[in-house]
């Protein structure tokens, strides 16, 4: 613990005086200057509330949070109205259609990009609350993320708009702290979305890939619309660390295992949701629309499990998977099924290029 860089504070270190300064960056702050907050006037008077929210146009990406460091974010809340004039044909999938960016020392591509419902672990562009340690969504879609993010130079952080309308309430906090210096093992924090619409037969589907350097992973989220019917989550994790190519070094029992949970989630008549510090299957929902494609209701459901206690250690690459498995009571069968997932680390910088995200309508819950 390195209480001087804003590391590791905890309840038994909240007595002890450090160096670092506190700073946060608002709409009513923007640039997290000391003394220079809650400026702005409305017809109550200076400084009575005059900016608590942005505007963000259709196509627009803007910069929320520009920080020099070294530094660590500590704690960011977000919302956004899901009320707008004209909703979207195919639908209103705002937490689907604003994409959440974040840069580290200057780097030219994200070490952060995924939709901004899914890094809260809001899938599927509905809101759903969710209790847990380092994400906590609370009534009515307040967002906040406790995930500590430290950065040696800069910090970048944006919000990107593909949405069809333009949004009139982006309310934002980002709280962090500016120190004189950062261990030099501190690691980036990383968030990467990924969706296959429909998982081929036989094979796993990729949660991450690609990962170069030394780290720790420490957190999924799975987003995940069963297309066949019967139970979906007899697919094992994997965990293919420094070097394994055709066999993992980790591997799970179950999808619903993974996630502490167990027996299928079962309920008396429907699966039993809940949400703790580290696990969570949070969301269930039968869809109330028949799925054109399948001619049938498409269950949804929302998974989430931090590895905090026990990161995921890996010294060179790293690649994470889960296989499609189901159960019909009778035999393990082969699924195919549509599936989003954001996977969350720390690593050593620089990191390997991101996949393409997907455009907007490609992102769209069925």
């Amino acid at each position: 613990m390195n209480l001087q860089s804003g590391i590791g504070f905890d309840y038994s270190s909240a007595p002890l005086v450090t160096t670092a300064r506190s700073r946060s960056i608002s709409p009513e702050n923007p640039n997290g200057e000391k003394g220079q907050g809650g400026q702005a006037s409305n017809h109550l008077g200076v400084g009575r509330k005059g900016r608590p929210c942005i505007a963000i146009k259709a196509g627009e990406t803007v910069t929320i949070a520009n920080i020099q460091g070294p530094g660590v974010l500590q704690h960011f809340w977000v919302t956004v109205t899901d009320k707008l004039h004209h909703r979207a044909q195919e639908g209103n999938y705002i937490l689907r259609d604003m994409v959440l960016r974040m840069y580290w020392d200057e780097e030219d591509t994200p070490s952060v990009e995924v939709p901004l419902g899914d890094f809260f672990c809001n899938g599927f562009g509905i809101r759903t609350n969710v209790n847990s340690l380092p994400i906590s969504v609370n009534p009515t879609g307040g967002m906040n993320c406790y995930f500590a993010m430290p950065f040696h130079k800069s910090a970048k952080i944006t919000i990107d708009n593909q949405h069809t309308e333009d949004i009139h309430g982006f309310f934002y906090t980002f709280n962090y702290t500016l120190v004189d210096e950062l261990p030099a093992n501190a690691a980036y924090f990383h968030a990467q979305w990924r969706r296959m619409r429909q998982t081929e037969l036989g094979q796993d589907y990729t949660i991450l890939d690609g990962v170069a350097g030394a780290g720790q992973y420490i957190g999924t989220y799975l987003a995940w619309a069963a297309l066949e019917r019967n139970w979906w989550g007899e697919g094992e994790i994997k965990f293919f660390l420094d070097g394994d190519t055709e066999w993992p070094s980790i591997c799970g029992t179950g999808t619903e295992d993974y996630v502490g949970g167990a027996w299928c989630f079962a309920g008396e008549s429907e699966p039993e949701s809940y949400s703790t510090p580290f696990l969570g299957y949070k969301y269930y929902k039968d869809s109330t629309k028949i799925d054109r494609e399948y001619g049938r209701k498409v269950p949804m459901h929302g998974l989430y499990r931090w590895h905090l206690p026990d990161p995921i250690r890996f010294q060179s690459d790293l690649k994470v998977t889960i296989q499609v498995i189901g159960h019909d009571s009778k035999r393990l069968f082969e699924r195919s099924d549509d599936i989003s997932s954001v996977a969350y680390w720390y690593q050593l910088e620089p990191h390997a290029a991101f996949p393409v995200l997907p455009p907007s309508p490609q992102r769209w819950p069925r």
